[in-house]
């Protein structure tokens, strides 16, 4: 049976980033996971990578995410997940948006899909 990793998707766009709900990014990454942001170092394990959300959605003015798959490859305990994004953003009321496209490799952690490496840069 396919995974459904549009549950943990959703999470993120409607919890994290919707609610500014950062703890239930606990229910995204695994505990051993990393995101390598572009132009920056690579942030490893969950109270980091919750550190750097909190901190970047503030700096953005992040309001909203919208992520779009694309592609996905599965594997018998990974799935490789292809998309694009749109982050929607609010600096000084002037509301924008920026335009990137990732990778996600997804491991399985107690009973439910979670991104284990996410990575992401500027769509073109």
């Amino acid at each position: 049976m396919t995974p459904d990793l549009s549950i943990t998707n959703r999470i993120f766009e409607e919890e994290v980033v919707g609610k500014g709900d950062f703890g239930a990014l606990t229910r995204v990454y695994t505990t051993g996971a990393r995101v390598l942001p572009p132009g920056s170092e690579m942030i490893t394990g969950a109270e980091n990578i919750a550190a750097f959300w909190s901190g970047a959605a503030v700096a953005l003015g992040v309001t909203a995410i919208k992520l779009n798959t694309v592609e996905v490859e599965y594997l018998p305990d990974t799935a490789i997940e292809i998309g694009r994004a749109t982050i929607s953003t609010s600096n000084d009321g002037v509301a924008g948006s920026v335009d990137v496209k990732y990778v996600v490799v997804w491991k399985q952690e107690d009973g439910a899909w979670k991104w284990h490496i996410d990575i992401w840069n500027h769509a073109a």
